[in-house]
C-alpha cells in the first residue's frame, strides 16, 4: 500500500519549506532513517529522513517550497504503482516539472529565479571564497538552481569576470534614461542583482560624448536632463519580507500587539566581573577550556536568577501564566539576514565553561548555517546584546511565547564615589523588557537586582 511521504512542519513558526534536494533517486528501497532530502527553511537546512519502507518516489522536483503537510513523495511496494488522482496536495503546478527541466544554464539570462536566498553547497562556498568568486553572479546548476562546486570552478576558470546578470530596470529609471538620451545597452548597473539605478543613468550620462555636431548648449541640456531626472524621488528598493526576515518582521509584531511590554534599566559594576574573567582567560585557555566572554558571565548570572524568580520564565496563553520547568535562554544572534536565536538548554544547570562553549558553538554555527533545529527550540527567555556595536542601553522585544528579554549594553569605564573620592570602575547597563500581564514592575526590577547582584560577585557563577 502507498505510503505517502509529507513535508514536515519543523518547528512552530514555519510557514514554508524548501526542498534544496533529493538525496535519493526515485525507485531506491529506503528504510526507517534513511536520508531523503535536504530541506530548508527559514531558520535553518535540514536533512529529513523516511519514516517508513519503501520504494521512494517524489511527487514534485527540488528546488519547489511547499507549506508543511504537503504532499511530496511516496513509498511504495515492489511492482506498485503511484496512486492515481492523488496530486500533490497543496502542491503547485510548478512543483511537478522534472528536475531536469528546471536545471539552469550557467550565464543563461533568467535561468534561475531567486526567492530572497542564495543556495549554496557548503563545498562551493568554501571553494568560491579560496577562488574570489562571487557567488552573487553565478547562476546555479544544482537541483533548484543551487550553486555547486562545478559551478565556482567553471566561473573561476573562465576568462574574465563570470557573466553578469541580466539588467533590471523598473519603467522609472526606463523613462529617465529616455529623457537624458541614455542608452541603457551602455549603462553599469550597481543595484543588487544587476539593478539598474538612476544614479547609474546620471553617471552615463555625464560620461557621455556630445555626437558630432551637436554644440555645447546640446551637451550641457543632456547632462541637465539626466540631472533633473535623477533628482526626482528616487525608486525604492523593494525587498520582499519572505525567509528568514519575514518570520522575524510578523513574529516582532505579534509581540508588541500581544503584549504588554515595560522595560526598565539599570548599571552593574563589573570590576569583579572582568577581573575573574581574566583570571579565567590565563588558567582555562592553557587548559584548552573555553573562555567564557562577558556576555557569557551575563548569561550565567541570568539563569541562576530565575530560579528566584521563576515568573519571569513563563508564557501567558489560553488566559494563564505557565511557568516553565526548565531554564532554556535564548542568544540572540546577529546575521546580515537576520536574526537567529540558539537555546542553551537548563543553562541554570549548567557550569560557566559549558555555557561558553555551547554560545561560541551558536556563533559559529548561526553563521555558517549549521545549526539543527533542536538548538533553536525550546527557549524560555532570551539575552541580547548589543555591547559590541558600541550601544549602552536599547529596548530589547520578547520573544513570542516568553514573558521577559534581557538587554545588553557595552562595557564601558564609569565612576562611582567612595565618600569623597571618585573611583573608576567598569558597568554595563542591563535593560529588561517583560510583559506586564504576568509580571508587575517591582518583581521585575528585583530580578534584575539579583543579576546584578551576581554579576558584582562573579565567583557564584562558577558554583
Amino acid at each position: 500500500m502507498a505510503v505517502e511521504i509529507l513535508l514536515p512542519k519543523l518547528g512552530l513558526t514555519m510557514e514554508t519549506g524548501l526542498i534544496e534536494e533529493w538525496l535519493v533517486p526515485p525507485g531506491t528501497p529506503v528504510k526507517p532513517g534513511d536520508l531523503l532530502l535536504r530541506l530548508a527553511t527559514d531558520k535553518v537546512d535540514v536533512e529529513v529522513e523516511a519514516e517508513g519502507t519503501g520504494l521512494f518516489h517524489p511527487a514534485v522536483a527540488s528546488g519547489v517550497e511547499l507549506p508543511p503537510g504537503a504532499l511530496i513523495g511516496w513509498l511504495l511496494e515492489a511492482g506498485e504503482q503511484v496512486p492515481s488522482g492523488t496530486g500533490t496536495g497543496t502542491a503547485t503546478a510548478a512543483a511537478l516539472v522534472p528536475a531536469q527541466t528546471q536545471t539552469p544554464v550557467v550565464g543563461e539570462p533568467g535561468a534561475i529565479t531567486r526567492t530572497g536566498r542564495l543556495f549554496v553547497s557548503p563545498n562551493a562556498r568554501r571553494v568560491a571564497g579560496q577562488r574570489g568568486v562571487d557567488l552573487a553572479q553565478l547562476n546555479g546548476t544544482g537541483p533548484g538552481g543551487r550553486i555547486i562546486t562545478a559551478d565556482v570552478l567553471e566561473a573561476a576558470a573562465a576568462p574574465g569576470v563570470p557573466a553578469p546578470a541580466p539588467q533590471i530596470v523598473s519603467p522609472l529609471v526606463r523613462r529617465d534614461a529616455v529623457a537624458a538620451g541614455v542608452d541603457l545597452g551602455t549603462v553599469v548597473a550597481t543595484g543588487p542583482g544587476g539593478k539598474v539605478l538612476r544614479s547609474d543613468i546620471l553617471t552615463a550620462a555625464a560620461r557621455q560624448v556630445p555626437a558630432a555636431g551637436a554644440g555645447p548648449q546640446t551637451a550641457a541640456a543632456q547632462t541637465a536632463a539626466a540631472q533633473t531626472a535623477a533628482a526626482q524621488t528616487a525608486a525604492a528598493e523593494v525587498i520582499p519580507l519572505t525567509g528568514m526576515r519575514g518570520v522575524i518582521a510578523s513574529r516582532m509584531h505579534a509581540s508588541l500587539q500581544e503584549m504588554a511590554q515595560l522595560t526598565l534599566g539599570t548599571e552593574a559594576e563589573m570590576d569583579a566581573a572582568v577581573a575573574l574573567r581574566a583570571q579565567l582567560k590565563e588558567q582555562w585557555s592553557a587548559a584548552g577550556i573555553a573562555v567564557p566572554t562577558i556576555t557569557d558571565l551575563v548569561i550565567r548570572a541570568a539563569a541562576l536568577a530565575l530560579r528566584e524568580h521563576p515568573r519571569l520564565n513563563a508564557s501567558v496563553r489560553d488566559n494563564a501564566i505557565h511557568v516553565q520547568p526548565e531554564i532554556n535562554v535564548g542568544i540572540a544572534v546577529a546575521l546580515d539576514e537576520g536574526l537567529m536565536v540558539p537555546v542553551v538548554k537548563r543553562a541554570d544547570q549548567l557550569p560557566l565553561s559549558a555555557i561558553a562553549a555551547e554560545s561560541r558553538r551558536f556563533g559559529q554555527g548561526a553563521r555558517s548555517g549549521q545549526l539543527a533545529l533542536p538548538d533553536l527550540e525550546g527557549g524560555t527567555f532570551t539575552v541580547s546584546t548589543l555591547g559590541t556595536y558600541g550601544i549602552d542601553f536599547f529596548t530589547p522585544v520578547i520573544t513570542p511565547g516568553q514573558v521577559a528579554i534581557l538587554g545588553v549594553g557595552r562595557l564601558r569605564d564609569s565612576v562611582r564615589w567612595e565618600g569623597a573620592t571618585p573611583v573608576r570602575t567598569q558597568v554595563l547597563t542591563l535593560s529588561i523588557t517583560f510583559d506586564h500581564r504576568a509580571v508587575d514592575g517591582a518583581p521585575a526590577a528585583s530580578y534584575l537586582r539579583s543579576v546584578v547582584s551576581r554579576l558584582a560577585n562573579p565567583l557564584s557563577l562558577l558554583a
